[in-house]
This record gives C-alpha cells, sequence and structure tokens, in this order.
C-alpha cells in the first residue's frame, strides 16, 4: 500500500519508513501539514503525528475529512483520554499512542485499508442524469443526444459531482480533487466553471447549490 507518513522527526521517521518499506509499503514521508493536505491524494492510507510545526495534527485531521475519505492512522506522543477521544471524533480511523510495536502498528494498517475497501465502490464509466450522459473515461458529455464541447477543467468539475451523483459534494471536495489542494485561492475560479458549465448543459435545475456547503448533479 501506498502510506503517507506525516511525522516532524528525522529519527522517527527514518525507522518507520524503513519499517515499512521491509514489510512491502510503499511509504512517503512529509514533515507540515500542509504538505500531507496535498500529498494524500496519492496515499491508500495516511499516518499522522499530531505534533506537527506548522499547525496542530488535529486540525490536519478536521480539513483532510473535509475532501478525502482516506484511511487515516493517528500515531502520536498524545495518549490522554481528551485527544483520544477528539481525534477519533474529527474522522481517525485509528489512534495509537507511541512508542508503538512494528506488529500491531502494521496490523492497524491493514485493517483499516480493509475497511476502506470494503466501503469504496467503483463509479460507472458512463453516468446518466435525465437526458445528459456523462463518459468519466472519454470525457465526453451528451446533452439531449448532442455531444457539448467542455473544457480540461469544466470536464473535471462535472466528473468529480458525477461520480457521486445525487450526492452533495463541499467546495473543499472539488477544489481538492480538481486542483490538488482544497485550501489555495482557487474559490473564485470555482465559480466561474460552474458558471461556465450550467451555460453550456443548459438544464436548469441539473446541478444543485448546496448552500454554504458545495454542489449536487441531479436529484
Amino acid at each position: 500500500m501506498r502510506v503517507l507518513l506525516v511525522e516532524d522527526d528525522d529519527g522517527v521517521a527514518d525507522a518507520l519508513v524503513e519499517a515499512l518499506r521491509a514489510n512491502g509499503h510503499r511509504p512517503s514521508r512529509v514533515r507540515r501539514g500542509a504538505d500531507a493536505l496535498i500529498a494524500h491524494r496519492d496515499a491508500d492510507v495516511v499516518l499522522l503525528d499530531l505534533g506537527l510545526p506548522d499547525q496542530d495534527g488535529l486540525e490536519v485531521l478536521r480539513k483532510l475529512r473535509k475532501i478525502d475519505p482516506v484511511p487515516v492512522l493517528v500515531l502520536t506522543a498524545r495518549g490522554d483520554e481528551r485527544t483520544v477521544v477528539r481525534g477519533l471524533r474529527l474522522g481517525a480511523d485509528d489512534y495509537l499512542v507511541k512508542p508503538v510495536r512494528l506488529a500491531e502498528l502494521l496490523a492497524r494498517i491493514d485493517a483499516v485499508a480493509r475497511r476502506s475497501a470494503a466501503r469504496s465502490q467503483e463509479p460507472e464509466d458512463v453516468v446518466r442524469v435525465s437526458d445528459v450522459e456523462i463518459d468519466l473515461q472519454s470525457r465526453q458529455v451528451v446533452v439531449g443526444g448532442r455531444e457539448i464541447s467542455l473544457t480540461t477543467k469544466e470536464f473535471d468539475v462535472l466528473a468529480v459531482l458525477a461520480r457521486r451523483p445525487g450526492t452533495a459534494v463541499s467546495r473543499q471536495q472539488l477544489m481538492d480533487e480538481v486542483w490538488g489542494n482544497a485550501f489555495v485561492a482557487v474559490s473564485r475560479t470555482l465559480d466561474v466553471h460552474l458558471t461556465q458549465l450550467r451555460a453550456k448543459l443548459d438544464r436548469p435545475g441539473l446541478l444543485h447549490t448546496i448552500r454554504g456547503f458545495g454542489y449536487r448533479l441531479g436529484e
């Protein structure tokens, strides 16, 4: 599995990376929370330390949960009950207090990855909503039997929504999946692309705005 380790301590990080690699995983390591909020997209599971140099790990966890369901295993020296409970409530899949035995860590990683895989379902290649067909593989969109032309980013935005038809998708998740970072100043850019997308689709009510949250494709 691709394991993203978010750890600022070089000694701890080097030991974990070596152990993960020796057990068949593909680890990568970042030191800062800001880097984790970008690198998570290439990971099957995230190991998150809470004592990071740029922001608290619990804040990183809160932001991550807004944009990605990737399994997160908190690995930290903070073992007080309040922090453990808060981490789990914020969406951590598991919580381990350092020092941790390697065999237990590997078993926990496997367990959270299995649970995540069981919840995941592959989206359909072609999504149909009313008389709109969205082919996610060929990147073609047909409206009322007529193919329409979209820019790369317009299709990318539509594809994020089409993979979850009828489901609300947050602005942060859209920006993360299309631009690679939910917390950069692209919010206005997203609005422009959505306006153009609605005009080209010419189907009022197809793209719903959920005030204060995000958007939904279809009912």
